[in-house]
């Protein structure tokens, strides 16, 4: 990862069951929206495996800057996957950002 360089997770559990349709299409839907914006670089649908962790979910992505990370959070098709799909499919979730 490039100095300055910003990793942006949602970790999360859906409202679906693990290995339902409605799963893999917001998985699928996500990866599609979300890895479009210009701004996204190395996007990663990811599966949780640790007992440790109760999320079941995770999205990552970087940014090359905080300018860039401010222009994904308010562009209108993450703001539209959020208000349509994350809002009613997404049971709970915790967001980290990491900069190195």
């Amino acid at each position: 990862m490039k100095n300055g360089t910003i990793r942006h997770m949602a970790i999360f559990t859906l409202k679906h069951a693990p290995d339902s349709a409605e799963t893999a299409a917001f998985l699928r839907d996500g990866a599609e929206i979300l890895s479009a914006i210009p701004v996204v670089m190395n996007f990663e649908v990811l599966r949780q495996v640790s007992v440790k962790c109760d999320f079941q979910y995770g999205f990552s992505m970087e940014f090359a800057d905080q300018a860039a990370y401010n222009t994904y959070n308010n562009h209108p098709d993450h703001q539209a996957f959020v208000a349509k799909r994350w809002d009613t499919e997404v049971a709970a979730f915790q967001e980290i950002d990491f900069v190195n």
